[in-house]
Formats: structure tokens, C-alpha cells, sequence
């Protein structure tokens, strides 16, 4: 673990020791708040808006661990980085975060997007297999699109902590049809499919068959992932993971998770666009559970802010996730709703854009009921 230092920092003046600075916006507001103190000043958008933030954290590492300041008001902030002639660099960061993400398929990006979970898989750790059956599967999709889903996700292989690999063609099995099935019955409405898949062969599969995005737990890690995406232009989500989902977990060692998250997701980016893949068409997401223990998914949940930094919309996917049982009572998956719901919440207080979740239904009546409240502060 790095030694962190905290409020001293922006005092001590640690952060002019040419370390990359990071910010995590806070104090984010909507509605006609945040519109008027954008107008006044004393707001940045958030990703173009609707939300805006008045203060950010500022994050960085340097020889001596990672040092962390904040809440710092804009504008102190800006008086601080031209005293130590960092003012370019702070507008870099600045910009990052407040520029507007583009339409994702259409779909804009002034709220938050929900993405069903389609699990066309035995072994799930969420549903057990109650959507093995394709048949089922595309009826359980249209069920989702009735409650109010944006984005369908198709996935055909488990990639839960410990899961055996699938072997290509039975994913290439239970995806295709049913992605075709969608198509087939959706007709001209065309709903927008992802596919969950890290499989280069299913992923030009899934997209002949007609999905939409390509959604890779391993952040487009092959290289022919990254060609296929980029020679296809569609848009892909890029989460973080290390390892392979066997033995993962062996992996969850970080000296201050939510900066290392922010990292190593950066070098997935970069990597995607020297190949072509243009950072408008990314979307990240965290990996929440994904070689990650509670206490790094908590740490990463708390600062999740800072993957706005990276310029591309955040997709957060918590949903039944293992750590909420370990908070509770030890719930099995199906009962996490409650819990799932909270840490989307506490996402969207942080500005995510897109929520992946199973419990739609409840998600888009949570969201409506946040967004009320939100709107009037």
C-alpha cells in the first residue's frame, strides 16, 4: 500500500513534482442549479452536462506515495496551478472532464442510459441459467425493453471469478441466434445490442448478426479484438480486469486501487486509439468484482469520479455483485436488488452515464425518482 497523503499536499506543494495530476470532480449538482452556476462560473459541466461540479479533488502519485487535496474550490484551484505555473496542465484536466460525450448509438448522453444483462449462459452467478434457453433469452430481452432498458447486452460465457473458459463455437452458439432473434422481432425499431464477449471471432460474429457495440471485459487486450472494432466502427466498452476470470482474483494487490483502475484503464485507451479506435467510441467501466476484493471495490466506487478524466462516458455495472452480500447478510444473488440499486445510486451521484444492470424495472423507477430530487437542489 503507498502511503497516501492527504490535505497537506496542495500546501506542501508536493504536486509540482511533475507527476501527472488527476481530478476528481465533487459537489455535482443538476437541474437549474447546476445551469446557474455554470453561467456564473463557479461551475464546469460535467461531460457536457446536465450535471456540474463546483470543486474537485486533486490526485496524484509521486516518489513519495499518492497524494490526494480536496475538495478545492475551481477557482482556488486555478490561482494554485498559475502560482505553480501548472495552469495548462489543470486546463487539460479540466476540459477532460467537462467535455461533451457524443450520442452512444443514437442514444444521448444528457442521462443516464440503463443496459439490461441477457445472460445466455448455465452457470451464471446472477440467474443460474434461467436464460439458457435462446427462446427464452429473446423473450426475457423484450421483457427488458418494456421496462425501460437502452441497450440490450448479449452474453454467452461467464466470466465470473473462477468460471472455466467456454469454448468458442458454444458461445458463438448461444449468442448469435439470439442477437438474430432480437433483430428478427424488433424489425424497424432496432434496439441497440451489445455483446459481452472477449472472444475476437465472436465479437465479428455478434456484429454480422447485428449488434451494435462490443462490450470486452478484458478492455480490447487482443489485438484482433482491437482491429475488428476498429475496421467495424462501432463503439466499445473497455473494463478493467487482470488476469483471466480463473484465476483473477489472485490478482486484486494495489497500492491505492481507485488510481491504479484509472491507470491501467488509461493504457487500454491509448493502446485502442494508436489502433485506430477513436476515444469518441470508448466507453470504461471499473470492473467492479473483476480482480478486485470488497474493500477495493468500495475504494473504487468512492472515487469513480476520476474515470471521467479519461474523456469517455463511465459504465457502471454493480448489479448483484458478490461484495453486496459480504456487506450484508450474505444474500444470494437474486436478493442483491436492494443493495445493487444503492451503488447505482451512489454512482450517478458521481456522474456515471450508463448503469449495466439485471433488475431493470427497479433501476429505471430508482433513477426517476433520483433524478426528481436532483433536480431540485
Amino acid at each position: 500500500m503507498a502511503e497516501i497523503f492527504r490535505e497537506a499536499a496542495l500546501r506542501r506543494g508536493l504536486f509540482t513534482s511533475g507527476s501527472r495530476i488527476r481530478l476528481r470532480p465533487e459537489n455535482i449538482l443538476w437541474g437549474e442549479s447546476a445551469a446557474r452556476l455554470v453561467a456564473a462560473g463557479t461551475a464546469r459541466p460535467l461531460a457536457g452536462g446536465p450535471a456540474a461540479f463546483t470543486t474537485i479533488e486533486i490526485v496524484a502519485r509521486s516518489r513519495d506515495g499518492v497524494l490526494l487535496a480536496g475538495p478545492v474550490p475551481l477557482a482556488e484551484a486555478v490561482r494554485w496551478a498559475e502560482q505553480d505555473g501548472l495552469a495548462a496542465t489543470l486546463a487539460t484536466e479540466l476540459d477532460a472532464l467537462s467535455a461533451p460525450r457524443p450520442s452512444l448509438c443514437g442514444l444521448p448522453q444528457d442521462r443516464p442510459l440503463v443496459m439490461g444483462i441477457v445472460n445466455v449462459t448455465p452457470d451464471s452467478f446472477s440467474d443460474g441459467g434461467d436464460f439458457a434457453d435462446g427462446a427464452i433469452a429473446i423473450d426475457h430481452a423484450f421483457e427488458l425493453l418494456m421496462q425501460g432498458a437502452d441497450i440490450l447486452d448479449i452474453g454467452g460465457e461467464s466470466t465470473r471469478p473462477g468460471a472455466d473458459p467456454v469454448p468458442v463455437e458454444e458461445e458463438l452458439r448461444r449468442v448469435v441466434p439470439v442477437i438474430e432473434g432480437i433483430r428478427r422481432r424488433a424489425g424497424a425499431k432496432r434496439p441497440v445490442i451489445s455483446v459481452d464477449t472477449r472472444r475476437p471471432d465472436v465479437m465479428r460474429a455478434a456484429l454480422d448478426a447485428g449488434a451494435d457495440i462490443i462490450n470486452d471485459v478484458t478492455g480490447l487486450k487482443d489485438p484482433e479484438s482491437r482491429r475488428i472494432v476498429a475496421e467495424a466502427g462501432v463503439p466499445a466498452m473497455l473494463m478493467h480486469m487482470r488476469g483471466e476470470p480463473q484465476s483473477m482474483q489472485g490478482e486484486a494487490v494495489y497500492d491505492f486501487s481507485p488510481l491504479q483502475v484509472l491507470e491501467e484503464l488509461e493504457e487500454r485507451v491509448l493502446e485502442a486509439e494508436r489502433d485506430g479506435i477513436a476515444r469518441a467510441r470508448m466507453i470504461v467501466d471499473p470492473g467492479v468484482g473483476f480482480a478486485k476484493n470488497a474493500t477495493h471495490n468500495l475504494e473504487v466506487l468512492a472515487r469513480l469520479g476520476l474515470l471521467h478524466g479519461l474523456g469517455c462516458p463511465v459504465l457502471l455495472g454493480v448489479s448483484r455483485k458478490r461484495f453486496i452480500g459480504l456487506l450484508s447478510r450474505e444474500e444470494p444473488a437474486k436478493q442483491r436488488v436492494p443493495g445493487s440499486l444503492a451503488a447505482a445510486l451512489a454512482g450517478m451521484e458521481q456522474g456515471v452515464q450508463i448503469l449495466r444492470v439485471h433488475d431493470v424495472a427497479e433501476t429505471v423507477q430508482a433513477l426517476k425518482i433520483w433524478a426528481a430530487v436532483a433536480g431540485e437542489r
